[in-house]
């Protein structure tokens, strides 16, 4: 471990013990710091650069305060498919299927949340890429379809339990359970229990003092009924950032419904532009509704 990353581990675990409240906090701005802002792709450019740009403010009052969002739009408006990106990445990484899609002569709508792509900020979080997919659903009407990758498949998911409509989704290594996300946060960065009880608590008091269960919601075995629709999953074998275990809670959660495809030597990122992986998902979401049958 790094010196700076073992004195952090240190302080905050210290200051769980002596003002649990700030530590609480301090603990929850690193776990919601993304690791980076990636580049657009070479082969990204000319996608991106045809898209209708927006923007989207979250949070604050009377327009003033909060966080802003950059929003993607491509085709006519009719039969909009939601393209959600997951951590540490960016809309753009989801450019081979809005490509697809476009042709298919549907309408692919992204964004980039706050802390991430060309959105400005230093966080994000799962109740903010909420906020976004509602706001694009209020704005677009009822999604043909929902592609989401890694850790918004979570995000995703919470969404459309939560009033956001879409006939289909799509979920590519995605993060499956916030249970195993937070068991790994707490592992890689040596995070004692009483620090990330603190976490918890000020998610709770602060983040979301008017949703109780909040952590449970966020589970996606927590009411999978919600998602009155057929569930499309992709996890490469050896995925190195989210385990395959968490492809199998999403689909034993959606059971019948849900379809797992599991891969290999695509690892995280490589399966965004596998042709296979893309065809079969286009395909998915272009194909009149039908149950996909439970086979992993």
């Amino acid at each position: 471990m790094f010196p700076k990353a073992l004195l952090v581990r240190t302080t905050l675990n210290t200051a769980a013990y002596i003002a649990p409240a700030l530590a609480g906090r301090a603990v929850f701005h690193l776990f919601v710091r993304p690791a980076g802002r990636p580049r657009v792709k070479p082969a990204e450019e000319s996608l991106m650069a045809a898209a209708r740009v927006g923007r989207i403010r979250i949070g604050g009052q009377g327009g003033q305060g909060g966080k802003e969002a950059v929003t993607y739009a491509w085709g006519d408006g009719r039969r909009p498919v939601l393209l959600v990106h997951g951590w540490s990445s960016r809309a753009s990484r989801l450019a081979a299927f809005a490509e697809a899609l476009l042709h298919r002569g549907y309408s692919p709508v992204a964004f980039d949340a706050p802390g991430h792509g060309d959105a400005p900020g230093r966080t994000g979080n799962i109740l903010e890429y909420r906020a976004i997919i509602r706001e694009l659903h209020a704005l677009h009407g009822d999604f043909e379809a929902v592609v989401a990758h890694s850790f918004g498949v979570s995000a995703a998911l919470f969404a459309l339990r939560d009033g956001v409509r879409a006939r289909r989704f799509v979920g590519i290594s995605g993060v499956g359970s916030f249970a195993l996300l937070t068991a790994w946060f707490q592992g890689a960065f040596g995070m004692g229990d009483r620090a990330m009880r603190a976490m918890r608590r000020h998610v709770e008091r602060r983040l979301a003092p008017d949703e109780p269960g909040v952590w449970e919601h966020l589970e996606a075995a927590w009411r999978p009924g919600d998602l009155d629709a057929p569930v499309l999953l992709f996890h490469d074998e050896a995925d190195d950032m989210v385990p395959l275990a968490h492809a199998h809670v999403l689909a034993e959660a959606h059971a019948e419904r849900a379809r797992l495809v599991v891969t290999q030597g695509l690892g995280h990122r490589r399966i965004l532009s596998d042709p296979q992986v893309v065809t079969q998902a286009v395909e998915f979401v272009t194909t009149e509704c039908r149950a996909v049958g439970a086979a992993r």
